[in-house]
């Protein structure tokens, strides 16, 4: 498999002992050594994370980096879920590049956290070429599931409902807006809004879909070397039936 993303080295396979600060996690790795890992993720990782489970590392290209361990990715039933947010921008940029968005299919040029709206927000990229209006896309990591179904967020956050005033805003301006939901998991069939969690976001995001900001999701594909942006998958912004 091609990855658009390489881990910094082979993933080191270990057993999640807790998480702390939510910045860091102790892992005792399977030769016996006990280590403490950078999580990424500053989010609840809700259906994701429990002590005991199996999870995987990476190591750092740069010796003196004061954690020299990350951790990519938690085993939750048969499925390796990636929990290292730093991952699918990354990955979602060289699919840009190599035209292999559909949503922006047709535009050359792609810049990076570009400044927009009114709140002194960012938006992850901006598209443009092709003789079309710019298309402002933000990109969010995807990590829980229940069922088939993705769902975003894991936890409240009035970051991602500003962030989608901003991109209707553009919109209503004449641009082109969307949000690319990354599913950082295998065996999920769609996405929809995790009401459940947060349902301020779910309003606001079948909100920003009434002003044309454009809704997609794309299913990662990852394995212990790297992660690439999979296909895409059908967007269900009606509750989820329990």
């Amino acid at each position: 498999m091609i990855h658009a993303v390489r881990y910094p080295s082979p993933l080191v396979h270990g057993t999640l002992l807790g998480r702390r600060k939510r910045f860091f996690a102790d892992v005792r790795l399977d030769g016996g050594e006990v280590v403490v890992a950078l999580c990424a993720n500053t989010g609840s990782l809700r259906g994701v994370i429990a002590p005991g489970q199996r999870v995987r590392l990476s190591r750092a290209a740069n010796p003196e980096r004061k954690v020299p361990w990350t951790w990519e990715q938690a085993r939750v039933g048969r499925t390796w879920v990636g929990v290292n947010t730093a991952v699918p921008n990354p990955a979602v940029e060289e699919a840009l590049r190599a035209g292999l968005v559909p949503l922006a299919s047709g535009r050359g040029v792609v810049r990076r956290e570009v400044p927009f709206g009114r709140e002194g927000s960012r938006v992850d990229f901006v598209v443009e070429g092709d003789g079309r209006p710019p298309l402002f896309l933000e990109v969010k990591n995807v990590s829980m599931a229940e069922g088939r179904r993705a769902l975003f967020p894991d936890s409240v956050t009035d970051r991602g409902r500003k962030h989608l005033r901003e991109l209707a805003s553009e919109v209503r301006a004449g641009a082109e807006a969307a949000v690319l939901f990354f599913v950082h998991r295998a065996g999920c069939r769609e996405f929809g809004p995790a009401d459940a969690v947060d349902p301020a976001y779910g309003r606001a995001l079948r909100w920003a879909a009434r002003q044309g900001v454009r809704l997609v999701a794309h299913r990662a594909v990852l394995d212990a070397r790297g992660v690439r942006l999979g296909p895409e998958i059908p967007v269900d912004l009606s509750p989820l039936r329990r």
